[in-house]
């Protein structure tokens, strides 16, 4: 029994070395084709997430747009995903390492990061508060905020920008244009300003929501995939498609797999299409994995979680703090 992935370079060396031994297509690389086949068919489909927005109360969260709708972030949201996982870890690192009695210098040399790096992380008392500080981070025109938001109370916000950047100009304080106007949008009030558009999901949000469980949404989440399939039929039948495959692998009825083969090819979706004809070529494993109780999905999660961590250390940490980190967790 050979469980392997199916590049083509290994499924013809196990046929060469063990020519009577049973190939079985990992199950982990089987989901995992599938999830980048949906995240093609999803970016597809993207401007159908325009009409999604979340529901009443709910905030929007940084990376939650993929630039389909033109909708702006909310200016306050902390990071999600990788990038917030990132900034945790590096965190309690940095404050790890000063509580065993390190210098801001030291762990800048053990780590190899800049000193400056080393100090934004040394004073926030908590990861969030680095993205609050960077986000509310000061302006030189913080010293005309009273003069142009009483100019723009007066005027009941029918002064222009370049009206307000004449005037500081006349008061001896001549800005560029484009920074008085970014500045002002952002920073003043104005009357009647339209309110922000709701965030559309992502296309990785989508995917999520798609290739997860059902029972593993939150209410919320069922609701807006609901809304994405009503709008997108190509989506709603992805997701059927999806489902129908994680019935084969979680029951091991590899024999119905021909049949999803050929719906899905029949289905002309983009990506979900190109999966199908893979498993074409690979078949008789892709069965077998389907079919069979062996697998090395535990190997491929321990490998996984590894390069995780590596990850979080943006490969300037040596391999003895990689070796602790991973003994740790």
């Amino acid at each position: 029994m050979i469980c392997r992935d199916r590049a083509g370079a290994f499924a013809e060396g196990a046929a060469l070395g063990a020519p009577h031994a049973l190939q079985v297509a990992d199950r982990f690389h089987l989901l995992q084709n599938l999830g980048q086949a949906v995240e093609k068919c999803v970016a597809a489909h993207r401007g159908y997430l325009c009409s999604v927005a979340p529901q009443p109360g709910q905030a929007a969260t940084a990376g939650q747009t993929d630039g389909a709708c033109d909708v702006e972030p909310t200016p306050l949201a902390l990071p999600s995903g990788r990038r917030a996982e990132r900034m945790r870890a590096h965190h309690a690192l940095v404050h790890g390492l000063l509580s065993d009695g390190m210098g801001l210098r030291a762990i800048a040399r053990h780590l190899g990061w800049g000193r400056h790096t080393v100090q934004r992380y040394a004073r926030a008392a908590r990861w969030q508060d680095m993205v609050t500080g960077r986000r509310t981070r000061t302006s030189r025109l913080d010293l005309h905020r009273l003069f142009l938001q009483r100019r723009i109370d007066e005027t009941d916000g029918k002064i222009s920008i370049i009206e307000l950047r004449k005037e500081l100009a006349d008061r001896g304080h001549p800005v560029p244009y484009s920074s008085l106007r970014d500045w002002a949008r952002s920073r003043l009030q104005w009357p009647d300003a339209p309110t922000p558009a709701a965030a559309a999901p992502s296309v990785r949000t989508v995917v999520g929501w798609i290739t997860r469980h059902p029972d593993t949404l939150t209410e919320d989440e069922g609701k807006q995939l609901k809304a994405v399939l009503d709008a997108c039929p190509e989506l709603e039948q992805t997701h059927e498609l999806v489902r129908d495959f994680a019935q084969i692998l979680a029951q091991r009825t590899g024999a119905d797999l021909p049949d999803w083969i050929s719906s899905a090819r029949d289905a002309q979706l983009p990506g979900i299409t190109g999966f199908a004809r893979g498993l074409i070529a690979d078949l008789e494993a892709v069965i077998a994995g389907l079919t069979v109780h062996w697998s090395s999905g535990g190997t491929e999660g321990a490998v996984n979680r590894i390069k995780k961590i590596k990850r979080q250390l943006y490969g300037r940490a040596g391999f003895d703090l990689l070796r602790k980190m991973i003994l740790l967790q």
